[in-house]
């Protein structure tokens, strides 16, 4: 069947098929600056002049939420990780309420990216405590996301042991082990999955508890810890399991850092304040006992 498409003096495709093919290239109706953005993006494949395109968007106050985030994307596609910390920084005042958190994790993973582990983990700090407080998910127990174009639930669980899962990689980027493995531990409770026990039982390794560790990544193994059926997750496994056998040398040194004291006494205080009729914290920080609980002798 011939679409018979014809493109504007912008470039942009107009003709009778237009619907079908903003779906097929998932790219937004109209012509405005964002548009135009996105077109060069997802169809021309010209990333610096998407970026161009959607600064004129958020100039021009179009569709600035996504102008914003989508540039970010861009940007860090081009290694100019360092210039999109800046513009979500700068720009992410003029955003919705509605959009500070996703602003959030683009954020979040920027700084993975250039290696800036301290801001990364003050702002997943900064993000549980905003679930504990009951100030995210508009105080709701499930929220709206998106992931390559497709929108599914997620439930305060999951969202909780995400971010301490990502949040335990980044005390392990410091070698703060014992710091992480705490955070593991943590999520494990409360939403455990196959990829975290991989992190856990390395964790442990680090710190030379072989036996612990061995435990833990045979739950994998044994198909006990949900995603436990992913090849990837398996094999990870199965390597750690290796070379715990074999006793040799990790890549990394244990830093015997310790525990990061003003978090955990944070938490703790928060806990202490919250009597449990006035608590304003969701369920599931009930469900979680004081950190130090979790250390090993």
């Amino acid at each position: 069947m011939e679409l018979n498409f014809k493109k504007d003096s912008g470039g942009i495709i107009k003709g009778k098929k237009d619907d079908l093919y903003h779906v097929i290239h998932k790219v937004p109706s109209g012509d405005t600056p964002y548009v135009r953005a996105k077109h060069a993006q997802l169809v021309e494949k010209n990333p610096e002049a998407a970026i161009s395109l959607f600064w004129a968007a958020i100039n021009a106050g179009d569709r600035v939420d996504s102008a914003l985030k989508d540039m970010a994307v861009v940007m860090k596609q081009l290694n100019r990780t360092e210039e999109a910390i800046e513009a979500v920084k700068s720009f992410r005042k003029f955003c919705s309420k509605q959009a500070q958190e996703s602003l959030d994790n683009v954020l979040i993973d920027l700084y993975k990216k250039c290696g800036k582990i301290e801001e990364q983990i003050e702002l997943l700090k900064r993000k549980l405590r905003m679930i504990y407080q009951g100030e995210a998910f508009n105080g709701k127990t499930t929220k709206t996301a998106r992931s390559h174009g497709k929108k599914f639930q997620v439930s305060v669980k999951q969202e909780t042991s995400r971010l301490l899962g990502n949040l335990g990689w980044a005390y392990m980027q410091k070698t703060n082990f014992m710091m992480a493995e705490v955070v593991y531990k943590k999520a494990q409770m409360i939403d455990p999955d196959a990829n975290k026990g991989c992190n856990l039982g390395l964790c442990l390794m680090k710190q030379a508890r072989y036996d612990e560790a061995s435990l833990v990544l045979e739950e994998v193994l044994q198909g006990r810890l949900p995603g436990s059926e992913d090849s990837k997750a398996r094999r990870r496994a199965q390597e750690l399991l290796m070379q715990l056998k074999s006793r040799q040398p990790l890549p990394e040194s244990t830093d015997l850092l310790g525990l990061d004291d003003d978090f955990v006494k944070g938490l703790e205080q928060m806990m202490n304040e919250r009597g449990p009729v006035r608590s304003k914290r969701l369920p599931i920080f009930e469900e979680i006992s004081p950190f130090r609980d979790q250390l090993a002798c």
